[in-house]
């Protein structure tokens, strides 16, 4: 049985930050990974540009995008944050370009030079990977892991890094075997939920201007006819509903919405508002003035294609109760009104949310309660440590989810007495 100082579940950002800080302080360090290559996740972040982290300087914040468990964050944030972040990847060679949001990327090479820099660090302190080697199981007794079984062989430590990820993107290995280890360790695992995903609308219309994007458009959820939430930004129609930034954002918070004290489910609703910058008043004054425009030759058609993206004509002449050859000289005061409605609260029900599969992250994971912020070591397992995707921490797009990453990943395989360096 190979023995190591620190031995690392996972080959993700987590994991490969937690080996990079471990063998930093001279350990022999090893990751176990289940697939032939590491960090496959991280290579489709932000469609392979990789937005590793934010500028968002104001801690408190940025601390807030994580919800009720941000607070958690703050104990490794105040060791290696956002800030020191960008210090470190720049330090080991990935220059980055700031865009709006206060969005950080790569000046080039995206997520394949992240990735890169983070192997040559590993290579550098002599970390040991070992590749297609998946964990099975962990042996624990009395509150301490004593080794962990693969398909062919057992490895032991003194210290042992959960950073498996959750289970979003199963084709990328998570599969969320993470969870599997903690529950043999005693943990609690929080519901599991998609995060990050694109959601299912109960009509099938949205097919119609499928692939068609849309910017600067306000979406308002409805939960039974109340106003819970509203973002403003760019979202997309697709074939089985609407996807995009701003509706991924609100996926994370549906489950929360679906739940009533009362058992029953709710009713919730997307009201989306293609010209939230004109008021009902000022956009009934311009069609007015398209039409007048085009006297005597003017058709609804065509005014709807000066109003919408050419992607979307036919979908809002299939909502539209006016005629799509109607002469625009004969649209009524009503037809013109329900025109402008219609352009300000085109409403579809919520059918629930894409799975797994297309999730860029997990809702849930490791209960928070059970791990000390300042160490990412367990309660309950006195050699067990956590980093990553697996605890229960989920962010909003804008390399939220990634710090929490780097920053657990960072804390988990410090030396205690030395966790500020």
């Amino acid at each position: 049985m190979e023995h190591f100082d620190t031995l690392i579940i996972g080959g993700g950002p987590a994991g490969l930050m937690a080996a990079i800080r471990a063998s930093s302080f001279g350990q022999r360090v090893a990751i176990l990974e289940k697939n032939h290559s590491l960090g496959n996740k991280l290579l489709l972040s932000g469609k392979g540009r990789c937005n590793f982290t934010n500028a968002e300087s104001d801690m408190d914040r940025f601390i807030s995008q994580y919800g009720d468990n941000g607070k958690f964050l703050y104990s490794s944030f105040s060791k290696f944050g956002p800030l020191r972040t960008r210090e470190y990847f720049s330090h080991i060679g990935v220059k980055f370009i700031e865009e709006r949001g206060k969005r950080i990327f790569p000046k080039e090479g995206g997520a394949q030079r992240v990735l890169d820099a983070l192997l040559m660090q590993c290579r550098k302190y002599g970390v040991k990977i070992m590749r297609s080697t998946p964990v099975k199981s962990m042996k624990v007794r009395g509150g301490h892991v004593e080794f962990v079984i693969t398909e062919n062989d057992e490895y032991s430590a003194d210290k042992y890094i959960i950073a498996t990820g959750g289970k979003s993107y199963p084709k990328t290995g998570s599969t969320g075997d993470g969870y599997e280890f903690a529950r043999q360790a005693g943990h609690t695992i929080t519901e599991l939920y998609p995060a990050l995903v694109p959601v299912r609308t109960r009509e099938t219309w949205p097919k119609l201007a499928s692939g068609c994007d849309l910017r600067n458009v306000r979406l308002t959820v409805l939960a039974d006819g109340k106003n819970v939430a509203e973002r403003f930004g760019e979202m997309e129609f697709t074939n089985f509903g609407v996807s995009g930034p701003i509706v991924m954002d609100i996926s994370r918070f549906i489950p929360d919405w679906q739940k009533r004290n009362d058992g029953e489910s709710t009713e919730l609703q997307f009201s989306l508002d293609m010209k939230p910058t004109l008021t009902h008043e000022i956009l009934t004054a311009r069609i007015k003035r398209d039409i007048q425009k085009h006297s005597g030759h003017g058709r609804f058609a065509g005014l709807v294609r000066s109003l919408v993206p050419a992607k979307m004509v036919a979908l809002f002449l299939e909502l539209s109760d006016v005629p799509h050859d109607k002469p625009t000289d004969y649209m009524s005061e009503e037809e013109i009104s329900d025109t402008v409605t219609l352009l300000k609260d085109i409403r579809m029900n919520i059918n629930g949310l894409w799975g797994f599969g297309n999730a860029v992250t997990t809702r849930g994971g490791v209960s928070l309660k059970e791990i000390d912020p300042s160490t990412m070591r367990s309660k309950l397992c006195d050699n067990l440590y956590f980093a990553g995707e697996v605890l229960d921490l989920n962010g909003p797009s804008g390399g939220f989810n990634l710090q929490v990453c780097w920053s657990t990943g960072y804390v988990a395989g410090s030396i205690n007495d030395q966790k500020g360096e």
